[in-house]
């Protein structure tokens, strides 16, 4: 990786998007972008980064029960994959884990990641378009697209839960000191890293994706994306 510096390394910092979603279930909790999700995105002058995890989690249980179990996942208190299932049986929830959801896509040199989360018949979706030296989320329910936030300049974004974000927050504070874009791609890696193995709500596999592409971040064509194409060359 090329090692450039940022045009103006002074301009940067870390973006949090405050947004209630949650899979399988509702929830009266907010501050959460999807607590089963960890989608981190660098957008730089030298290039592009987003990284996102592989997990998904589907509960059924009574619902004191699942808030509870909810609370200690979210807050860091299970750790692993053991503990996931321990404390899920203590309570008396069923649980569906699948570790192989894409939440990352390269579209012709924008990087998109997406959460999601389904509340009976309603499914919520946050997503995340990242370009060089720009950034954008799209809340999209039941069909209504709604801009949420753009940004511009040098900027690390996180959508997590509770626990996932506070990693990140203390890793980019830490590490990130007038960077390159190779050490924004290590920082990103190292938090995906950290955070897989202080909490199983995300899991230990990722996908990584970077571009240098200056692609356009229309704002119109984002806003008509969806997620069929993604797989697509192009993907618009």
């Amino acid at each position: 990786m090329e090692g450039r510096r940022l045009a103006d390394p002074r301009r940067r910092q870390v973006e949090y998007d405050p947004g209630e979603m949650k899979l399988g279930r509702e929830s009266s909790r907010t501050g959460d972008d999807d607590p089963m999700s960890l989608v981190v995105a660098f957008s730089g002058h030298d290039g592009a980064v987003i990284a996102g995890d592989l997990r998904e989690i589907l509960m059924q249980g009574p619902d004191a029960e699942t808030a509870g179990f909810e609370q200690e996942l979210y807050s860091g208190q299970i750790v692993n994959d053991t503990d996931l299932w321990k404390r899920a049986a203590e309570r008396g929830i069923a649980l569906q884990v699948r570790d192989d959801k894409c939440k990352v896509s390269d579209q012709g040199g924008i990087l998109v990641g997406e959460v999601s989360e389904s509340d009976g018949a309603t499914v919520r979706i946050r997503r995340l378009f990242v370009s060089c030296g720009t950034y954008a989320i799209v809340d999209v329910t039941e069909g209504k697209q709604v801009l949420q936030k753009t940004g511009k300049g040098s900027s690390f974004v996180v959508l997590g839960n509770e626990v996932t974000k506070r990693i990140a927050h203390d890793m980019i504070q830490e590490e990130w000191k007038n960077g390159t874009f190779a050490d924004a791609v290590r920082i990103i890696i190292g938090v995906m890293t950290s955070a897989a193995s202080c909490t199983a709500s995300v899991s230990r596999a990722y996908t990584i994706l970077q571009t240098r592409r200056r692609a356009d971040l229309d704002i119109a064509t984002i806003m008509n994306y969806e997620k069929g194409g993604r797989d697509q060359e192009g993907g618009w």
